[in-house]
């Protein structure tokens, strides 16, 4: 029997691998079809066909990261010991990949949308929404510390969790404008410092 229709030309994930760092270096409005297609070694019907839109590859692509990227500080912040010890390794992570010369600078999530035309409005309330499911996997991970006895009783995870997100997107933010490893270890530094001070309970005068 005759096969109808064109069979793939090319290798799907290794496609979707160099959309993803297109974003990634780009951003989702910044990256443009033809930027996507030459980078995936494709024509524009066959990104049609094999995902149906842009914001659809889009989407894997950021899936893709997280699974790829993500797993390291996902691991570190699931990691056995203390909670403390968890997030630092997650940040100092973080500040050894956001400035890795083999990938773009900074985060995907953090910098893809953060603004954009009207179109445009749908990614960023899904990265939000990622970056909702990281902040809360912190907070669990915080929650997890306080079930354990490694964070004392009573200490809320949520406005600690929301800190040390901010950590992360504005580490990102900086590796992306040229901030050096030596000086992201520097915030994350200061980063375990206000922790010590906030699973304390104490508070600076207001």
């Amino acid at each position: 029997m005759v096969k109808r229709g064109r069979p793939r030309t090319f290798d799907r994930t290794t496609a979707l691998r160099r959309a993803m760092e297109v974003f990634w270096q780009r951003g989702y409005q910044g990256a443009s079809l033809s930027e996507l297609t030459a980078a995936m070694g494709i024509a524009s019907p066959s990104l049609y066909a094999a995902f149906t839109s842009k914001e659809a590859l889009f989407r894997e692509a950021v899936d893709l990261y997280n699974a790829t990227e993500g797993s390291a500080p996902q691991r570190a912040l699931d990691s056995d010991g203390s909670a403390r010890s968890a997030i630092e390794a997650m940040l100092r992570h973080n500040a050894r990949a956001y400035v890795d010369p083999a990938n773009p600078s900074g985060c995907l999530v953090v910098l893809a949308a953060t603004a954009g035309l009207p179109e445009s409005d749908e990614v960023r309330r899904f990265l939000a929404e990622c970056r909702e499911r990281d902040i809360a996997d912190i907070r669990r991970r915080i929650a997890r510390g306080v079930a354990e006895g490694d964070v004392p009783a009573g200490t809320d995870p949520e406005p600690i969790a929301r800190f040390v997100g901010a950590i992360v997107q504005g580490m990102s933010l900086q590796a992306r404008d040229g901030a050096t490893r030596a000086q992201l270890d520097g915030v994350v530094d200061c980063a375990m410092a206000a922790w010590d001070r906030l699973v304390s309970g104490e508070r600076s005068a207001a």
